[in-house]
């Protein structure tokens, strides 16, 4: 059976493009993980921020090349969720070992991936790849990579870090919130594709 990949928006010459300028700024932003990583576990808060910074500028950049030059690629759509997961699980588990955000808000973003996960063994027995990405997702996480360095800047004495609190947990709720209401529209649109075949098979 063929996978079906209704969200292409290019023909399957384009869509199964590898080297493609979007796709070497995703990997880009893939291999700066590890690097990331190492900066927020051992406090060296400037530079993990720089680094963050400039990971959520090439998560604009990749899709405003992609839809600009339509090179939109099938490895595209799912380097770019992927580093932007682990990016916000590492910078999560980085900020919760440090005690600067509680666990709760690590297991209630992670909970989110693993429902999606859950999702693709039925999208692939029905035939179908991993959905879009929605606005919603892309907003939420959006939040979540804007919340994280004014976390960090908390801790910053004085207005600076008062004001970086602030802001950053506002930022941080939207996030989530944008975060569940994308899950859920995935869900909705797994559960419309496993009726629509069910339709099928019956006439």
């Amino acid at each position: 059976m063929s996978t079906r990949t209704p969200h292409s928006r290019t023909g399957d010459e384009v869509a199964e493009r590898v080297w493609t300028v979007p796709n070497v700024i995703s990997g880009v932003r893939l291999l700066l993980v590890p690097v990331f990583a190492v900066l927020i576990f051992t406090e060296q808060d400037a530079a993990a921020i720089v680094v963050l910074v400039v990971a959520g500028a090439s998560d604009w950049l990749d899709g405003v090349v992609a839809r600009r030059f339509r090179q939109t690629s099938r490895l595209g759509q799912l380097l770019d969720p992927a580093a932007d997961r682990l990016y916000i699980f590492v910078t999560l588990m980085g900020l919760a070992w440090r005690d600067l955000v509680p666990w709760w808000l690590v297991l209630v973003i992670v909970l989110r991936d693993v429902v999606l996960a859950c999702l693709l063994p039925v999208l692939n027995r029905h035939g179908y790849g991993p959905l879009p990405v929605h606005l919603a997702g892309k907003a939420g996480t959006f939040a979540l990579m804007y919340a994280f360095p004014l976390l960090l800047l908390a801790n910053v004495p004085g207005l600076v870090g008062t004001v970086a609190w602030t802001v950053g947990w506002a930022s941080a709720w939207w996030g989530v919130g944008l975060y569940w209401v994308a899950a859920l529209l995935y869900v909705e649109q797994v559960l419309r594709i496993v009726r629509a075949d069910r339709g099928r098979s019956r006439t």
